[in-house]
């Protein structure tokens, strides 16, 4: 039975095919599983006998990007060399044209590659097998490409540093990489199944032994700057973050079945089970979706810390960092208690990424912008573009909501209890709302879906944007920058007066 649900769908090596079979399951996620954990075993030898210190950067390029392929091939056989087309074609883009329009040019091309692959894997081979495929490494890939192209047209062709956030004066690059430096921050071993997502400045930093810190984290800049030439060790963290890979694939593989999320769907249940006990069911099968995509980032984070990767400064008690390339903040997500809060800390570096590439720079409606090419690179299935559609009414309601409520619950500890206990509520109820039709996949099964709730959220959360006045953008920014201005001001004067 194993044998002939599996076989078709997995295009890799069938070596595991006996293990598959004994534990029942898809031979496509064993290989991938399989690989992970060598990957991680080898991230432990390339840190030790490849040591920047040891070894040069061209080495540590070439074995990097090896290991990447022979991974991609063990996993998807001859799909795997989709990697190499879109990340060549991308890089004689770069070559060929010049700098002022490359990276919109790097964009349509590795978008469109990848759209492309998705819609013939969706609709000509698997339609509704959410199943390891070969185009969640270029989902990955993608980013990097285009990433890179930007951050070499903000070096490159804008002189002036006052026309970039200090975030891309970071990003930014003065110099072309090379072809090897550029197939090594594609393909590397570390990164080429799972991800996550970094700058070609961390990565090129760490396979040259040099030190970096992220750009997002003031605190770490500050600590990093106490403890310089320190190179701390990762054991630790990385068996603690092995250990939670370890209880989420235990939760998912023992809790899921018992919550399916299709279950939210079935007409006897939706006919016989009061609302609010729908309500529940609904988090609660929401919620064992969640533990596979903990193993998989967390598993690939570790990946990337046993190879010296992701180091992020020090804490401010001395204990060090590595969440530089972490993709999520697990407490945070299951206690957040807004609709943006959640956001910031599911799948991070890709956020980072359309922050970086279509919300700093979009001019009209960047929020609309944002969640349509996070669409757009998710891929082809109907409920992918339901859920961010969705996602727009609700963070524009969310939006309205804290700045005009929030304020009236902010005069006592327990009147800002009352205000989280209710947000975190809401935020759960309306994160899962959201987010069954990306995991239904098809048109009809969401549409019924949300029917059976009449539509509820999208009607609320329409009426609390329209109702609750926000600023736009643009003016929150000015007051925002307003009194650091003002205390610019005031700290020249008392420079001035002394």
């Amino acid at each position: 039975m194993a044998t002939e649900t599996v076989s078709p769908a997995c295009t890799g090596s069938s070596l595991l095919q006996p293990i598959s079979e004994i534990i029942n399951l898809p031979l496509d996620q064993v290989n991938f599983v399989v690989c992970q954990l060598c990957a991680l075993l080898t991230a432990f030898w390339f840190r030790l006998y490849l040591h920047p210190k040891r070894s040069s950067p061209f080495i540590r390029h070439v074995v990097a990007t090896l290991l990447g392929l022979y991974f991609a091939l063990f996993c998807f056989g001859w799909y795997a060399l989709h990697f190499l087309v879109q990340s060549g074609l991308t890089y004689g883009i770069m070559i060929l044209t010049g700098v002022e329009h490359m990276h919109k040019y790097c964009l349509v091309v590795a978008l469109g590659y990848l759209s492309f692959c998705q819609i013939t894997r969706v609709y000509v081979f698997d339609y509704g097998m959410y199943s390891a495929d070969f185009t969640g490494p270029m989902m990955v890939i993608t980013q990097k490409i285009t990433s890179l192209a930007f951050e070499i047209h903000d070096g490159r062709f804008i002189r002036r540093e006052e026309h970039l956030t200090p975030g891309q004066k970071i990003l930014a690059i003065r110099r072309m990489p090379s072809l090897l430096e550029y197939f090594s921050y594609n393909c590397n071993f570390m990164g080429i199944l799972a991800g996550p997502t970094c700058s070609y400045n961390d990565y090129i930093a760490f396979i040259e032994g040099g030190t970096c810190c992220h750009r997002d984290f003031e605190t770490s800049r500050k600590a990093c700057g106490k403890v310089k030439g320190s190179e701390p060790s990762p054991n630790t963290v990385v068996v603690q973050k092995i250990a939670t890979c370890f209880f989420s694939l235990m939760v998912f593989l023992l809790v899921c079945k018992v919550f399916p999320v299709e279950r939210n769907i079935d007409d006897d249940f939706i006919a016989n089970t009061p609302f609010y006990a729908q309500v529940v069911y609904l988090y609660l099968s929401m919620l064992t979706t969640r533990p596979k995509y903990y193993f998989v980032w967390t598993l690939a984070d570790a990946i990337n810390n046993a190879a010296g990767f992701g180091f992020n400064g020090y804490n401010l008690d001395g204990s060090p960092r590595w969440d530089l390339i972490s993709n999520l903040r697990i407490q945070n997500i299951e206690l957040a208690t807004s609709f943006k809060v959640f956001l910031d800390n599911w799948n991070i570096q890709t956020a980072h990424w359309l922050k970086r590439v279509c919300y700093e720079r979009c001019p009209y409606n960047p929020t609309a912008a944002t969640f349509i090419l996070s669409a757009m690179w998710h891929g082809a299935y109907p409920g992918y573009y339901l859920t961010f559609l969705t996602g727009i009414v609700v963070t524009l309601a969310a939006r309205a909501v804290r700045h005009n409520v929030r304020p009236y619950f902010q005069c006592s500890p327990a009147h800002k209890l009352l205000y989280d206990v209710i947000t975190w509520a809401s935020t759960q109820i309306a994160i899962c709302y959201t987010v069954v039709p990306f995991v239904l996949l098809s048109v009809g099964p969401s549409i019924k879906f949300y029917r059976s709730w009449c539509f509820s959220l999208h009607l609320g959360c329409v009426l609390l944007a329209v109702a609750l006045p926000v600023k736009p953008r643009h003016l929150r920014l000015k007051d925002h920058q307003q009194p650091l201005v003002a205390t610019d001001g005031n700290c020249n004067q008392k420079s001035k007066t002394t």
